[in-house]
């Protein structure tokens, strides 16, 4: 690995650090003892990232506990410090906090998303699942079917799923047939009609997608998002969803792909979720180079090992890749991403 930019970690830039001298900073809820490892994950994309930059600036870890509290402070001892470009905060209510400030100056890319139209040097980057879920929906109505019924948990992220799917596939034109919340009887899962062109969208996490899904006829087909994949080391699991369609990211999905292929995995194991914040630090890092170089027009789209990279306005869109489980292996589909 060629060596890359230097990296340092501190709550507050000591005086220890000398003079004020230009460098990318990473804020990042480091001391959170809900948000740490998420963190961590992240910066360790980013360094992953950052490592193939030989001539990059060097990258200065900014930690803190409370994003909602802290955030606002820590961003101007960035900048007090020389940050000529920033990465974060990662919760949404970070970002929140954040971007209640107006006309920031310095090339910023916020690592969640919230509802926010920008003019300045603030921008916008993250996984949020509901965008997978109108992907799903999407995907479904391309290939011709015309009514879904939603399967849900009713936990907090499988509701923001299945509003997610149901706004997508009705502005499409798409019939809601019902929607089903899962409580421990599967009957209703047995009796879904099974006419030509209905559908069934799994609004689940893996666990509970796995005890669903063999309830399911196997005609019908079933679309998800990532949080039913576990990975492709994960056989075993994946074998009782068997069919299930499904988005992702290519880190997830295609270790062989040019854009994944060139980065190097962490030293540690991660679980899945962490794995994708992993390759959200990656993608974080080359994101905040393009805004920072004002390179948008020639850099964009990016071929990211997140997805396929598209800015609006001043929010970063992510096409996942369409795949399916088949033999207990997650297995792209015809997608036109990276053909």
């Amino acid at each position: 690995m060629p060596e890359g930019p230097p990296f340092e970690s501190t709550i507050l830039p000591p005086p220890s650090l000398g003079p004020t001298v230009p460098h990318i900073a990473l804020l990042l809820p480091l001391n959170s003892p809900i948000f740490a490892k998420a963190a961590d994950a992240v910066q360790q994309g980013f360094f992953a990232a950052a490592s193939r930059e030989t001539s990059g600036l060097p990258v200065r870890v900014y930690a803190c506990n409370d994003e909602s509290k802290e955030i606002v402070a820590l961003y101007r001892q960035a900048v007090n410090a020389g940050a000529v470009a920033i990465a974060g905060p990662i919760t949404r209510n970070g970002v929140a906090a954040l971007a209640a400030n107006s006309n920031l100056i310095t090339p910023t890319l916020a690592l969640n998303m919230v509802d926010d139209e920008r003019t300045d040097s603030l921008y916008f980057f993250g996984l949020p699942t509901e965008s997978e879920a109108r992907q799903s929906a999407q995907r479904a109505t391309a290939a011709g079917l015309l009514s879904a019924t939603i399967v849900s948990t009713d936990t907090p992220l499988s509701k923001r799923l299945a509003q997610a799917f149901a706004d997508e596939w009705q502005r499409a034109g798409g019939i809601i047939q019902s929607e089903i919340v899962y409580a421990g009887d599967p009957t209703p899962l047995r009796e879904l009609p099974l006419a030509p062109g209905n559908s069934v969208f799994l609004a689940a996490e893996a666990t509970q997608a796995r005890l669903l899904r063999p309830y399911i006829d196997a005609t019908l087909p079933v679309y998800a998002t990532s949080q039913v994949f576990a990975g492709n080391n994960r056989t075993l699991t994946n074998y009782d969803l068997s069919d299930v369609r499904f988005v992702d990211m290519p880190w997830m999905l295609q270790p062989d792909h040019p854009a994944v292929m060139i980065y190097p995995r962490s030293t540690t194991p991660l679980a899945p979720d962490f794995e994708r914040l992993y390759a959200l630090g990656i993608d974080s890092y080359r994101l905040l180079q393009v805004i920072f170089k004002h390179a948008e027009s020639r850099s964009l789209p990016l071929d990211g090992v997140t997805g396929k990279i598209t800015l609006t306005r001043h929010t970063f869109q992510r096409e996942a890749i369409y795949a399916i489980i088949k033999q207990g292996m997650g297995v792209p589909l015809g997608n036109k991403y990276g053909q």
